[in-house]
């Protein structure tokens, strides 16, 4: 049985790195600004395109860290162009335009790429195969686990130990007062949509890298099980995102493994309504009070 389940469950600690990766970007602009980018998971698909179009002119190793560059620059953009002339608006205001963003991304990559699936590049080493007991499975599938956690650690040290992450955490427990206090906001939003589309790259690389095409949705359910595993670790905190990621990916590669493929996806928007029912902050999120 163990020697069944042992490929779905390498495959589903991989996947739920990958995971991770995106819902980190999610939960902390969720922290900062209280918004649901609901263009992160199209930022993550233009990731892979970047690198399908890079490596036609590009030698892999300089292709990589391009693609890292164009995807931040990307998310950079997003926050200037669509979210910060509404930093006074109603917050559904800003949601209707990260909705809008996401559409308009979607679009953008039909129209360049004429709709069609587009062969991601092989990438040496992390493309190979490997037997681990019974089960043979890609070197990504064993790089990405311990990828993610090594981020996640580097950027919780980021946040705990230097000046702007310092800033984070004083925009994210009251966006007013940091202002007040001389908080340069906007410099503390850009840095956060920066890590978050790096972190969006670099899981892009490692999804793809086992997914052999892009398509201008490829990002969608991705980004929606991102979403729910940062909900369900308590949208705000990074630890739990982490958890939640690998948490959803390794239950619902034991769902394939079991025999109920079908059901794997339902399993992640099932999870999101228990938890929304039984306890709406998640496993590490805070209660948060609405000033009047």
């Amino acid at each position: 049985m163990f020697d069944k389940i042992l490929p779905y469950l390498l495959s589903g600690i991989s996947v739920g790195g990958q995971y991770a990766l995106i819902a980190v970007g999610y939960t902390m602009v969720y922290g900062i600004l209280r918004l649901i980018n609901f263009a992160h998971g199209d930022i993550f698909t233009a990731a892979g395109f970047f690198m399908v179009y890079m490596v036609t002119v590009l030698p892999i190793q300089i292709a990589i860290p391009l693609v890292v560059a164009l995807t931040v620059l990307l998310g950079f953009t997003v926050e200037r162009v669509a979210y910060k002339p509404l930093r006074s608006a109603p917050r559904m205001s800003v949601m209707i335009s990260a909705i809008g963003v996401s559409y308009l991304l979607q679009n953008l990559m039909w129209y360049v790429t004429g709709g069609l699936a587009k062969q991601y590049p092989t990438i040496p080493w992390i493309s190979q195969s490997v037997t681990i007991g019974t089960a043979t499975t890609k070197v990504v599938t064993l790089i990405t686990p311990v990828l993610t956690v090594l981020l996640v650690i580097a950027l919780v040290a980021i946040i705990q130990n230097t000046k702007i992450g310092m800033a984070m955490r004083a925009v994210s427990k009251d966006f007013e007062t940091a202002q007040l206090m001389g908080i340069k906001i906007d410099s503390v939003i850009s840095t956060t949509f920066i890590i978050g589309s790096l972190l969006a790259a670099v899981g892009s690389v490692l999804y793809f890298s086992n997914y052999a095409s892009v398509t201008p949705t490829a990002g969608a359910m991705p980004g929606l099980k991102a979403f729910v595993a940062a909900v369900f670790g308590g949208i705000g905190s990074i630890p739990g995102a982490v958890i939640g990621a690998f948490i959803i990916g390794i239950c619902e590669n034991i769902i394939k493994a079991l025999g109920y493929t079908t059901f794997s996806d339902a399993f992640t928007f099932a999870l999101l309504i228990v938890i929304l029912l039984f306890k709406p902050t998640g496993l590490f999120g805070e209660k948060t009070s609405e000033k009047v």
